[in-house]
């Protein structure tokens, strides 16, 4: 149950800080040189849509699975 547990926790996580990065465009997030692929083909409004939506859907994912383990 702690295993499952933890991996909610991560996929919450890493959700909230995707999020966050998007909403508040943090130039330290999205300047690394692993986004330089994103931004170089999406451009940076379109990386920011992009990382929002994969944190809302790890949020999504996250309430299902506790849910899930929960009810």
């Amino acid at each position: 149950m702690f295993a499952h547990l933890f991996v909610v926790c991560l996929f919450f996580l890493a959700g909230i800080v995707s999020v966050l990065a998007a909403l508040c465009n943090w130039q330290w997030f999205f300047r690394t040189r692993n986004m330089q692929f994103l931004l170089l083909h999406l451009g940076e409004k379109g990386t920011r849509l992009f990382y929002g939506a994969t944190g809302t859907v790890l949020i999504g994912m996250a309430a299902y699975l506790l849910s899930y383990l929960f009810f």
